[in-house]
């Protein structure tokens, strides 16, 4: 990964019930490349990951959500896990957060069941992306073109369809981070 994110500061925003592997990898690749990254949450002091078929780790929520800014980063991660999207999306307040990402042009990178969240945010609508196969038809009913593919670009948001692709992923939010503000990333 040679592009560098020196200087860089990216929001992972999770709710209990997050796909650990699609959290700490990619957060992993993001520190590698130079990004400072923050994990946000509604939930207050810790959130709890998900591991394929059990509860997983805790991990510090090092910012609540009530006292994030999008102006304070430069893009987000959003990790999967069924339980996560699905409170997210619920939450006016991560809505809010994930939208203004959106409005200022900021990379935005989804996988697995992430993607739901972007529904409610209203986002998706004309952009080309993938999810889990799960989430095809309401993707595509809310306007998106979903394809079947380990990751898809789209100015500046990345999808990936599950854990297997976290390598590709990585590769490619590293690189999408490190171009910063896409003009056409709007909501």
């Amino acid at each position: 990964m040679a592009q560098s994110l020196s200087g860089k500061k990216v929001a992972i925003l999770v709710e209990n019930g997050f796909e650990q592997v699609e959290l700490t990898e990619p957060k992993a690749a993001l520190e590698a490349a130079g990004a400072a990254t923050q994990i946000i949450s509604p939930q207050q002091g810790t959130v709890l990951g998900w591991q394929s078929t059990n509860w997983g780790d805790k991990f510090p929520v090092e910012v609540p959500l009530d006292r994030a800014s999008a102006e304070d980063y430069d893009a987000l991660l959003l990790p999967g896990g069924v339980m996560n999207p699905d409170k997210l999306r619920m939450n006016p307040k991560a809505v809010q957060f994930i939208r203004a990402f959106f409005d200022a042009h900021k990379p935005v990178a989804a996988i697995c069941h992430g993607p739901w969240t972007l529904i409610e945010a209203d986002v998706v609508e004309g952009r080309k992306l993938t999810s889990y196969p799960s989430l095809r038809t309401d993707l595509t009913n809310a306007g998106a073109t979903w394809v079947d593919q380990e990751v898809v670009v789209d100015n500046g948001l990345v999808t990936s369809r599950n854990p297997h692709d976290i390598p590709a992923f990585n590769r490619k939010i590293v690189e999408e981070f490190a171009e910063g503000v896409h003009e056409r990333q709007t909501a």
